[in-house]
């Protein structure tokens, strides 16, 4: 290894544990017990690498994170904590720790981890860039609606626990994205990533050929609820007896997997097995703020692959903004390289694009087939249950009232601005509330505010 390390820990054993290891391995080093100084020394540009208690005598290492980051962009820091817990490993997460070890940790796998991060640090923003364009027939997962920025926060909880991950939304939002991307930043992306159908448990051997090839890395069953009971019933014994090598679990769905159980096309042991961390992709109609930004990233994507230079007209851009879009991204993925094919010129017109998105299709009721016959009470009830289901024989922690009215309101006062173009009075007048209660609401629940003109 080459580059130098700033360790931080309270525990002088530890310091000098890994002090004489880096140095062993050829890593400068620099070690203190103090917060104070290890920001200092980062402040300074030193270390290409950080590795940092949470608990230390002058603060908290967690909190520090975010400081880290708007001071040296990029720079790695891996978290050891003896506090090993979910939540702490969800908090290293969200605060974008490069990776964290529950102490007692083990050194080889501490210094292979810090190898992988000093070659992170030397590779340059171009590698990086090609690293990610490996796979260019993959969507990209990119957006910057609240919808969007929840699943990041969400995706990033589960990251790098063990939890089995069932990832539902309609065709063509990218759930197999989301699958691999966990898998790709998670402490299993060295193994490998399978993905399988029903097809490949048909066969009484099916499984063990299927655990045999996954090797305790990531293995990810698509269409779940299109499997018959027999094959859900194999998955079952599958998860319980893995073998040695315990893979982690994922599952796409593009049914509501709890609807499908309670209709009896998904076993309930399978559903319980499956739904640790149930994470829902949302429809490209529940982000349409994000379709200009997909649009732009698609037309340099094809000009990139030999096509002519295009952009949307206002008038194209609009119609792509109320269009269903029910084959969501990669729907319009297709549709923008059709466009910079056959456009005329180098803006795409509003009448180009008809020809290419053709008549409004009909939607299809997403996730169940519920659609608009489902009473919004129903609705809260079904995912109330089973946000109870998921807890087993245990109770969810207090203060569930205040929560589940947080997570109703958020989105009832975001979308109700988004209808009236950022306009609080309006807004108010809307909702039935006094402008004062919505602002207080607005400040309480972190809500950003656009004041935009909204086209109807």
């Amino acid at each position: 290894m080459d580059g130098t390390v700033l360790v931080a820990d309270d525990d002088r054993t530890i310091r000098t544990v890994l002090t004489q290891a880096l140095t062993r391995a050829g890593c400068k080093v620099h070690a203190t017990s103090s917060l104070t100084t290890l920001m200092r020394w980062v402040a300074e540009g030193k270390g290409d690498v950080v590795i940092s208690d949470v608990m230390m005598p002058d603060g908290n290492g967690l909190e520090m994170l975010p400081k880290i980051s708007q001071d040296r962009p990029g720079l790695p820091v891996i978290v050891i904590s003896a506090q090993n817990t979910i939540m702490t490993a969800i908090q290293a997460a969200e605060a974008e720790a490069y990776d964290y070890l529950p102490k007692p940790f083990d050194l080889p796998d501490l210094m292979k981890r810090t190898a992988r991060a000093l070659e992170k640090k030397r590779r340059s923003p171009q590698d990086r860039r090609e690293e990610v364009s490996e796979r260019p027939d993959e969507l990209p997962l990119i957006g910057r609606t609240p919808v969007m920025q929840a699943l990041y926060r969400l995706v990033a909880k589960v990251m790098n626990t063990d939890l089995p991950v069932m990832i539902s939304g309609e065709s063509g939002t990218g759930k197999s994205l989301i699958a691999r991307t966990i898998h790709d930043f998670s402490d299993r992306r060295t193994l490998p990533f399978v993905t399988v159908t029903a097809a490949d448990m048909q066969e009484l051997e099916g499984p063990a050929r299927v655990l045999a090839r996954v090797k305790g890395g990531t293995l990810l069953i698509d269409e779940i609820a299109d499997i018959g009971d027999e094959i859900q019933a194999r998955i079952v014994r599958m998860m319980d007896a893995p073998g040695d090598y315990v893979p982690r679990f994922m599952a796409t769905s593009q049914t509501d997997m709890a609807a499908a159980m309670e209709a009896g096309r998904v076993r309930q042991d399978l559903y319980y097995r499956l739904c640790g961390a149930p994470i829902h992709v949302p429809s490209l109609r529940e982000r349409v703020d994000d379709i200009p930004l997909l649009t732009e990233f698609f037309l340099n994507k094809s000009e990139r692959d030999g096509a002519p230079k295009r952009w949307l007209s206002a008038q194209a851009a609009e119609l792509f903004r109320i269009y269903s879009w029910p084959g969501n991204v990669r729907q319009l993925e297709n549709a923008v390289r059709r466009l910079s094919l056959i456009s005329r010129a180098e803006e795409i017109t509003r009448a180009e694009a008809e020809q290419v998105l053709g008549n409004q299709p009909d939607l299809e009721p997403a996730l169940g087939g519920r659609g608009d016959t489902e009473k919004l009470s129903a609705s809260v009830a079904r995912h109330l249950r089973r946000y109870f289901d998921l807890h087993g024989n245990v109770l969810p922690p207090p203060g569930l009232y205040q929560r589940i009215l947080r997570e109703v309101e958020a989105p009832l006062i975001e979308i109700a601005l988004d209808a009236s173009g950022g306009n609080q009075a309006k807004c108010a007048d809307l909702l039935g509330i006094n402008r004062n209660t919505l602002r207080k609401k607005i400040t309480d629940l972190d809500i950003q505010v656009t004041r935009r003109r909204k086209l109807m």
